[in-house]
């Protein structure tokens, strides 16, 4: 007999937007939700899958997130800054309301920027980036989070993993899409290895005395690390600046002060950047597109492999055949939905 049980993309969406919505969330936040983490499931991004769930349940039943907040398009006339307020709900229905109007803009302007603001945040930006390529768009993703990664040449939490994801579209293939953390993993990842009883690999974490640590208990009790050194440690620290104080927002250290706890979903703002490239090439010799396939097929043709491949190939996989999930997966999606916020601690 078989342990692992095998569902559309349609039903497991299906099945978690009835656990959000059991839980109390109204449609337009529980629908949301189950978008991206299905599109996690979908793609393999077992971090931003299903396993989110109990986070964001986690984080309504603290109070911190409003489950029936409805969010605001902000408008300025001739403006190339859009603003939602995500009335204290999720970034996931906010950024939804503000596409449109994103990309209205940018046709418009050439570039335009979407600010989310208070909002809270668990999920992958790949999927708005992706997003913005589906309109022949270019798109920059960022946010902070809160305060558990230790600048290059400190010993105490004070970055956040402060995710950051670039999109560029492609005429016939899925697009060009980078999407990571600033720190040397996601916290997400620690987190499975934790759970796993699994070691981390060398030069991921601090403890809390800023000493070296594979323990994942250890290294969610200090501090992570930001990857490339004092490169990311300076990345990190711009997505605090654009993404939190530019957007009069919190940054993670504030964010950290707020919450008291890394178990529950950061609240902070997020900021979106999205780009015409043919506005930008216009009177320019050449098509940027097809340029871009040139540059594309050169890396690939050294035996380079473009990021989000594997994502694609995950994603392919899952909607011809279905989302494999194990029996423990499966009681797990059942509890939630029985018990709604009686599940989380």
């Amino acid at each position: 007999m078989s342990d692992n049980t095998t569902l559309t993309v349609p039903a497991l969406q299906e099945r978690v937007n009835a656990i959000f919505r059991n839980a109390g969330l109204n449609e337009t936040q529980a629908g949301a939700l189950a978008r991206v983490i299905v599109a996690g499931e979908r793609d393999a991004c077992k971090s931003h899958g299903i396993y989110r769930i109990e986070g964001a349940l986690r984080t309504v039943k603290a109070g911190k997130v409003k489950p029936d907040a409805v969010p605001e398009l902000l408008l300025q006339e001739g403006s190339a800054i859009v603003k939602v307020n995500a009335k204290g709900g999720f970034a996931n229905p906010a950024f939804e309301l503000g596409l449109p109007a994103l990309v209205e803009r940018t046709r418009s302007c050439g570039l335009a920027a979407l600010v989310i603001n208070d909002c809270t945040h668990f999920s992958a930006l790949w999927s708005e980036a992706e997003a913005l390529t589906e309109q022949g768009l270019a798109g920059l993703v960022m946010c902070p989070s809160y305060a558990t990664v230790a600048p290059t040449g400190g010993n105490k939490p004070l970055l956040g993993t402060n995710p950051f994801a670039f999109a560029w579209p492609r005429v016939g293939q899925p697009p060009y899409v980078f999407d990571f953390a600033t720190s040397v993993a996601a916290r997400g990842e620690i987190e499975l290895h934790r759970r796993a009883g699994k070691s981390l690999p060398e030069g991921w974490a601090i403890d809390a005395d800023g000493n070296p640590t594979t323990d994942p208990e250890a290294a969610l009790a200090g501090a992570m690390l930001p990857f490339g050194g004092h490169k990311g440690s300076a990345i990190g620290t711009m997505i605090e600046l654009l993404a939190g104080i530019m957007i009069g927002d919190l940054t993670s250290p504030e964010v950290l002060d707020y919450l008291g706890t890394t178990t529950l979903a950061p609240f902070h703002g997020e900021l979106i950047i999205a780009f015409s490239p043919e506005a930008f090439a216009a009177g320019r010799p050449g098509n940027p597109f097809a340029r871009a396939e040139t540059l594309f097929e050169a890396i690939v043709g050294q035996g380079a492999r473009l990021p989000s491949q594997r994502r694609y190939v995950a994603r392919a996989k899952s909607e011809a055949d279905g989302i494999t999930l194990t029996d423990v997966e499966i009681k797990q999606l059942e509890r939630l939905f029985a018990l709604g916020l009686e599940a989380v601690a």
